[in-house]
């Protein structure tokens, strides 16, 4: 008996990432800070800045991909692709001490600072997702976000070394982001090929998050140099 040809129609994730990377990535030079940056023509006190923010922001994101991990708990390869995201922000922590420390930054300096609201636009929007959107759409969207996020931290890595001098422990954080990531792009994969046979990924509707989570990064980005 010959088997049925497949189903050709049904997008897969493949195919609904790829779309959304490209769709959703930046306009060429709309990121001014990192291409002063990787110019070597920002201020060394950006790095700074950068540091105190994101302290911020990764504190605040783990509990958005924590309570993302625990609201698709029935669905194990999206709650798998929230929870090792997650654990991320903790790694992602730890490499940020070493450039607080390059930048003479105090405990005290990092409990006292009072963060910019352009910069800490970003992890509220993804903490408004995090309440109340599909998790395999937020999976779509932060997909692409962070291609976009990886490609900005390759430059400013390169330009801390080349530009600025920091030492290689300073310029860990952005090293972590700037390699390739083989296990948040397979566990990615399967969350939204979970999405999509379920039913519960809506391409569409995640192009929306993902274009506003675009937008606050670059008002991120923007705002540490404002």
């Amino acid at each position: 008996m010959a088997r049925p040809a497949p189903d050709t129609t049904r997008p897969t994730a493949v195919a609904v990432l790829d779309e959304a990377v490209c769709a959703l990535a930046p306009d060429a030079g709309a990121n001014r800070l990192v291409a002063r940056i990787g110019a070597g023509q920002a201020p060394r006190s950006v790095f700074a800045t950068f540091a105190l923010e994101q302290h911020q922001v990764i504190a605040a994101d783990r509990l958005s991909f924590r309570h993302l991990a625990r609201r698709a708990d029935g669905d194990p390869p999206v709650a798998d692709f929230f929870d090792l995201l997650a654990r991320g922000e903790t790694l992602a922590l730890e490499r940020l001490a070493g450039l607080a420390d390059a930048c003479a930054l105090t405990a005290r300096d990092l409990a006292g600072y009072q963060p910019r609201p352009g910069c800490q636009a970003y992890p509220s929007y993804a903490a408004r997702l995090a309440l109340g959107a599909q998790p395999a759409d937020v999976a779509i969207a932060l997909t692409a976000n962070f291609a976009a996020w990886g490609g900005y931290c390759a430059v400013v890595e390169a330009a801390m070394r080349d530009h600025y001098g920091f030492p290689e422990a300073a310029r860990g954080f952005f090293g972590l982001f700037a390699e390739p990531a083989p296990d948040v792009e397979e566990q990615a994969r399967a969350a939204v090929q979970h999405g999509l046979d379920t039913g519960q990924a809506r391409p569409a509707t995640a192009h929306r998050y993902g274009r506003l989570l675009q937008a606050y990064e670059l008002m991120f980005w923007n705002s540490v140099d404002g």
